[in-house]
C-alpha cells in the first residue's frame, strides 16, 4: 500500500483500470497524449464532493482547450456515480473503486478522525498527470473552495514552460 509521500512529482503515475458510471472499464493509459486531472474524493452526493464535481464540470471547456481530461475516483459504486451524475448534470468522468485498490495505490486511503472517531477514508487529493503519464503536480488534502480554479491555473502555468 502506497503512503501519500511515495508518489512524487516526476514519478510515473501508477496505471490502473476501473469501471466508470456506465460500468465500462477505463484505464489511465487510455489518456496518454492528454493531461489528466485525477481527483480523489470521499463520497457522492455530499456537499464538498458535489461542489468539487460541479466546479470541475463548469471548467471542463477550459480544461479541454488545454488538452486535459478530468477523472474523479471514489469508493462509491457505478450505480451511485450514475445517480450523482444525473442529479447534478455532471460532465466529469467518475470511476468506482469499491475495494480501494487505486485509492491505496495513490496513498489517499488513510486513517481519518471525526468527532473523536477514527476510521479509514479518502483524503481529498488531486494529481495532475502530464501527457507522458508522469505526475506533474500534487494537491494533498484539498480544500474544495477555489480548487478547480487552482488546477486550471497550474495547468496553464505548466503548459507555458
Amino acid at each position: 500500500m502506497a503512503k501519500p509521500d511515495t508518489i512524487s512529482v516526476g514519478d510515473q503515475a501508477p496505471d490502473f483500470c476501473l469501471p466508470d458510471a456506465s460500468e465500462r472499464e477505463v484505464c489511465l493509459k487510455d489518456f496518454r497524449g492528454k493531461w489528466v486531472i485525477l481527483y480523489f474524493y470521499p463520497k457522492d452526493n455530499t456537499s464538498g464532493c458535489t461542489t468539487e464535481a460541479v466546479d470541475f464540470t463548469r471548467h471542463l471547456p477550459d480544461y479541454h482547450a488545454l488538452n486535459a481530461v478530468v477523472v474523479g475516483i471514489s469508493p462509491d459504486s457505478c450505480q451511485s456515480h450514475r445517480k450523482f451524475i444525473d442529479k447534478f448534470g455532471l460532465k466529469v468522468q467518475l470511476l468506482s473503486d469499491p475495494d480501494q485498490r487505486v485509492l491505496k495505490q495513490y496513498g489517499v486511503w488513510q486513517k481519518k478522525k471525526m468527532y473523536g472517531r477514527e476510521y479509514m477514508g479518502v483524503v481529498r487529493s488531486t494529481f495532475l498527470i502530464d501527457p507522458e503519464g508522469k505526475v506533474a503536480y500534487i494537491w494533498p488534502k484539498v480544500k474544495v473552495a477555489g480548487h478547480a480554479d487552482a488546477v486550471l491555473k497550474k495547468l496553464q502555468e505548466l503548459q507555458k514552460k
